[in-house]
């Protein structure tokens, strides 16, 4: 016959105690739940979760910071665009006042030394738009570190020349997705043309025509300007169409960072009503431990000694 295990006192009040720490420590972990609002607070509470959560916060990190690449590289080139609008209407009143020119019979020399001038003003604010600057960068002068792409004085480009070949150091780029760089800036011949035969030299020579009162050389300048206008528009659709390939970069960026922030909160944010009543119970299951260990612990033959 195999007589039952002894139980004594000491092991009922080691075992009651055992219970009440770990109802303890179950409720201690909720409460550190509910005062951070997050399911991991250590590594421990949840391994494979905060591997997920590492992640997705470095993904969180990477989409933000396209999200600012995009955001710069946006101000490069809204810079551009605007810059490249008002070049555009300057050209046109320019190539009004040349037809105006051309007509010889009714302008006098002070009629045309007007008009001289005024194109002279246009060459002269027109060279100061191709030396606008972002960010104190000139956006006409490509990676240039110099303060201006053009010589104020002579109209002479003095930036660097973009290199199709070799973008990467001849241009200035912006990473707005994985693996996708846009290029954000514009050299000054690319928009305005070369020194010799650019917009800057075509005006410089349509003053000097009109001066002359040459309608011939001024009916060739006239279809100069014209191809300076045309390279200009091209140039402002080459700029909204990088606009546009960087807005919709952005906005992917921020959908994936949406995503991410939706999914590392399933990950670590409590479910706030769910974890109120699981502490609600978890208080109820002490109170009864409790009153469960105080009716198993009885007096001892010591209590009645005393």
């Amino acid at each position: 016959m195999i007589g039952g295990g002894r139980v004594t006192e000491g092991s009922i009040h080691t075992r009651v105690l055992a219970n009440l720490q770990r109802n303890l420590a179950k409720g201690a972990q909720i409460q550190d739940q509910l005062s951070s609002g997050k399911q991991i607070n250590r590594p421990s509470d949840s391994p494979a979760g905060t591997v997920s959560a590492l992640q997705l916060r470095a993904e969180a990190r990477t989409s933000e910071q396209y999200s600012r690449n995009a955001d710069d590289g946006l101000g490069w080139l809204g810079t551009l665009e605007d810059t490249l609008s008002s070049a555009s209407t300057l050209v046109n009143r320019a190539r009004d006042l040349t037809v105006q020119g051309l007509n010889t019979s009714t302008n006098g020399t002070q009629a045309n030394e007007a008009l001289a001038l005024e194109i002279d003003q246009a060459r002269e604010a027109l060279v100061g738009y191709a030396n606008t600057r972002y960010l104190d960068r000139p956006v006409f002068g490509g990676n240039t570190a110099d303060p201006e792409a053009y010589d104020r004085t002579t109209g002479a480009y003095t930036g660097n020349t973009y290199d199709p070949n070799n973008v990467a150091t001849t241009s200035v780029s912006r990473t707005v997705g994985s693996g996708v760089k846009v290029r954000v800036d514009m050299t000054g011949p690319e928009a305005f043309g070369d020194d010799t035969t650019g917009l800057f030299k075509v005006l410089s020579n349509i003053s000097a025509s009109i001066r002359a009162g040459d309608n011939t050389k001024l009916q060739s300048d006239l279809q100069d300007l014209d191809k300076s206008g045309n390279k200009l528009k091209s140039a402002i659709s080459e700029i909204g169409s990088r606009y546009n390939r960087i807005t919709q970069m952005k906005e992917s960026a921020q959908d994936r960072l949406l995503s991410v922030t939706t999914q590392l909160s399933d990950i670590e944010d409590i479910d706030l009503p769910k974890t109120i009543m699981d502490m609600q119970l978890q208080q109820t299951s002490y109170q009864a431990a409790l009153a469960a260990g105080a009716k198993v612990i009885q007096p001892s033959l010591i209590d009645f000694l005393r």
